[in-house]
Order: C-alpha cells, then sequence, then structure tokens
C-alpha cells in the first residue's frame, strides 16, 4: 500500500473514531493495519529475492 494512501485512511478512521468516541480502536486498529503492511513489505522483499535467484540459476 502506497504511504499516501496510508495516511489518508488513517485519517479517515481516525476522524470516524473521534466522532464515535473509539480511540483505544482506531490505536489497536492502526497496530493492526501496520503490522500487516510491514508483513507485505517482507513478504514482497523475499519474492524478489526468490525471484532473482532462480532466474540467475
Amino acid at each position: 500500500m502506497d504511504q499516501k494512501i496510508f495516511n489518508l485512511w488513517m485519517v479517515v478512521i481516525a476522524i470516524i473514531s473521534v466522532f464515535t468516541g473509539e480511540i483505544v480502536t482506531f490505536m489497536m486498529l492502526y497496530l493492526v493495519i501496520f503490522t500487516l503492511r510491514e508483513i507485505n513489505k517482507t513478504i514482497r522483499s523475499f519474492y524478489e529475492d526468490w525471484k532473482n535467484t532462480r532466474l540467475i540459476k
């Protein structure tokens, strides 16, 4: 996910959470989304490495 889109979603969710009073839910959701984003980056990195080493052989 692009950084700008990620930040946009976080701002939208933060505004909604302020109006609904669910600040703790927002913080937990942020942690989950952030963690999933980092896992996705790691998997993509492994895939790129795997793809490049596979092409060399």
